[in-house]
């Protein structure tokens, strides 16, 4: 029968046990026994919910956004009702986390009224006022004016996967890791056994 070093569902150490009575424990427990370091001797298992991790692992994952730039186009004669479109569409982008580069496209001789796209970007920074920071302020790119702007920290909260806001709050604890001994580098979990309730596990020779 293989050893195996067991570690308790809140991480207690529970010494070295031989591999069906870890099985009993996680039955009786109502848990999965999970190998997180198999490459040491005696292997590594945790007593743990494999679901209920996997899903946190999910949701730390959607957490870690990878900030991107996001353009918003206006023009000159962008209407009122429409700058609110074209605002509203960056407050979602900043909410998610992401930079938005406001591009104001010239057309014709709309180049020669660049006052009005200046204008056009100063409502735009005083309507957002201290929850953006400018990365670049407005200047000329070519034919087109640009100005990008970041979000302050927790200054537009957070966009569910609807893209709607939800308050920021503090994130729920996550399991600690279990520990791995010193000769070996730890290791995310790599397999599961479990033993449907009521069937005595077998004994190996």
């Amino acid at each position: 029968m293989s050893p195996v070093r067991l570690i308790g569902e809140n991480n207690e150490q529970l010494g070295i046990v031989p591999n069906y009575e870890a099985l009993r424990m996680a039955r009786e427990a109502g848990l999965d026994l999970v190998e997180v370091a198999p490459n040491v001797r005696p292997p590594v298992c945790r007593l743990m919910d494999y679901g209920k991790w996997k899903y946190s692992q999910k949701k730390n994952v959607k957490k870690h956004h990878e900030q991107q730039t996001k353009e918003v186009r206006l023009r000159p004669k962008t209407d009122t009702h429409d700058r609110q479109i074209k605002l509203n569409q960056a407050i979602r982008f900043f909410r998610r986390g992401d930079k938005v580069q406001f591009t104001m496209v010239f057309r014709g001789r709309e180049r020669m009224r660049r006052e009005v796209a200046l204008d056009l970007f100063r409502s735009i920074l005083d309507e957002l006022g201290a929850r953006v920071k400018v990365e670049r302020p407005p200047s000329m790119d070519g034919r087109h004016m640009i100005m990008i702007l970041s979000a302050a920290k927790d200054a537009f909260g957070e966009a569910d996967e609807a893209g709607t806001s939800k308050p920021r709050s503090a994130a729920p604890p996550q399991p600690a890791a279990p520990p791995v001994p010193p000769a070996a580098a730890p290791e995310p979990p790599a397999l599961v056994t479990t033993t449907p309730a009521g069937v005595p596990p077998a004994e190996s020779e």
